[in-house]
């Protein structure tokens, strides 16, 4: 029996949900390097076919230190990225992701000291198959009260250390107006407990960054913002909607349990700490 809210697998699929995971992530960067000075150290390099290689040198962020899009082609890129990422003293990865990796590919960062070193799950459905209600009290960001509700939901809800606040929502403000984004925020008995991201990009509805304050776990939150922003996805013209988590963690089952389907897991290859 085909499942009406999974669209069929294709190369085609895998490109456009991937370049909507890469093209909210360049965004993310973009606002960083706007900040006067460049203070995190954002750089990227774009290569052929659509791979992008990302750096915020002064942010241990795995997902903003990553090379993403490889394929075919691209072994030639290996050993110059490494170099790059060293120079910098960063810890560089690279995402290999099925249907386009290529085991050229592979030889060449196992032969620099690479190896796959974790998984991460790729969830995608069909826009048009969007649940009809969410549940909870879910408010759409659009003003700068509202911001700040998100951004408290937000640290908490990542458990940055409370002396990274203050500069961490400085630093994000700007993402209630960056093009593309719809930001959300649970409340719960009264109080901000849950944030989330939509990102649109050529009809693809990206859902990102997740996140609910410890206190307020178990009670539904996060699949409420995924409902929420599929229904606003399918309203906005988006034909998918996709997103990430770790594989076989909660919010993985999560996205199943709402009608998302497992995609594709990506490999993620880290620098061997010592000779693999």
């Amino acid at each position: 029996m085909i499942d009406a809210g999974a669209p069929p697998p294709s190369r085609d699929l895998i490109r456009r949900s991937l370049a909507a995971e890469t093209a909210y992530t360049l965004s993310r960067l973009q606002v960083l390097a706007r900040i006067p000075g460049n203070p995190v150290g954002v750089a990227w390099r774009a290569l052929d076919g659509g791979a992008i290689a990302m750096m915020a040198k002064n942010l241990p962020s795995p997902s903003f230190n990553s090379v993403r899009g490889l394929a075919a082609g691209h072994a030639s890129h290996i050993a110059p990225l490494v170099a790059w990422y060293r120079e910098n003293a960063v810890d560089g990865r690279f995402e290999a992701v099925p249907g386009l990796f290529h085991e050229n590919v592979g030889r060449e960062l196992h032969r620099l000291g690479y190896y796959a070193s974790e998984f991460h799950a790729s969830t995608v459905a069909a826009a048009g198959a969007a649940p009809q209600t969410s549940g909870g009290a879910i408010e759409r960001v659009t003003d700068a009260a509202a911001m700040e509700a998100f951004l408290d939901a937000y640290v908490a809800g990542w458990e940055f250390p409370p002396e990274h606040h203050a500069q961490f929502k400085a630093n994000v403000r700007p993402w209630l107006h960056a093009p593309g984004w719809s930001l959300y925020v649970a409340h719960l008995d009264g109080r901000p407990a849950a944030a989330a991201v939509l990102y649109l990009h050529d009809k693809v509805g990206c859902f990102a960054d997740s996140a609910t304050d410890p206190r307020f776990r178990g009670r539904g939150l996060q699949t409420a913002l995924l409902a929420r922003r599929w229904q606003d996805a399918r309203a906005a013209g988006a034909d998918i909607v996709c997103s990430g988590a770790a594989l076989l963690s909660a919010s993985h089952r999560n996205m199943e349990r709402l009608g998302m389907r497992l995609q594709f897991t990506r490999a993620i290859w880290t620098a061997c700490p010592t000779t693999c």
